[in-house]
């Protein structure tokens, strides 16, 4: 299923929708400020073993995707430096590494003692996040694919009955957000993606 949703102003209703496919274990095909991406509800035990699954070995670190900074540190440690740096950065396209606290189950962390933090520049992304009620798991399109997946109705036809819901913003980038690790003493930038990182 191919869902419109213009990035500009997402309509509630079917952001509602969305997100009711994802209380259902669904997975879904939604647009970020950088590659489109596969995301699941992390409350949902049935869908995140879809994702995996859908994401096989040798994808990237999951990531919380968040729709502000007020809910990140229910997840994840954060100090007021790394706070400082999530404020200047986000929303932005960036993905930050951050060691996570136990509300984020075992199975999500893929035995990983990091996980990525994202709150995308992008109305679409954060409304659904808003309406579902807690951060999605979720991983970027080149963990399964080794090209950008940049269209929507191309990235329907890859996934097929795999994913529940491909939500149309638009056509999508080809670079991945950059990914930093605040994990140690200072800022390290692991992956250059499409945006700058300030330190």
């Amino acid at each position: 299923m191919v869902v419109r949703i213009w990035p500009d102003n997402p309509n509630p209703k079917q952001i509602a929708h969305a997100a009711e496919v994802l209380r259902a274990d669904g997975v879904v095909v939604y647009p970020t400020d950088s590659v489109y991406a596969l995301g699941c509800s992390l409350r949902n035990p049935k869908a995140v073993q879809r994702l995996e699954a859908i994401r096989g070995k040798g994808g990237n670190e999951f990531s919380l995707v968040f729709d502000s900074l007020a809910r990140v540190a229910e997840y994840v440690g954060v100090d007021d430096v790394q706070f400082g740096v999530l404020k200047r950065h986000l929303p932005g396209a960036f993905t930050f590494l951050m060691a996570p606290l136990s509300r984020v189950p075992d199975r999500a962390l893929a035995k990983r003692r990091t996980v990525g933090v994202r709150i995308p520049d992008n109305a679409v992304a954060r409304a659904l996040v808003e309406e579902l009620g807690c951060p999605l798991l979720s991983t970027s399109l080149h963990g399964i694919e080794s090209d950008y997946l940049a269209d929507p109705s191309s990235i329907a036809q890859f996934f097929g009955k795999r994913v529940d819901m491909v939500i149309d913003g638009g056509e999508g980038g080809e670079v991945p957000s950059t990914v930093v690790d605040l994990t140690g003493d200072e800022p390290v930038v692991v992956r250059q993606g499409v945006a700058e990182f300030d330190f």
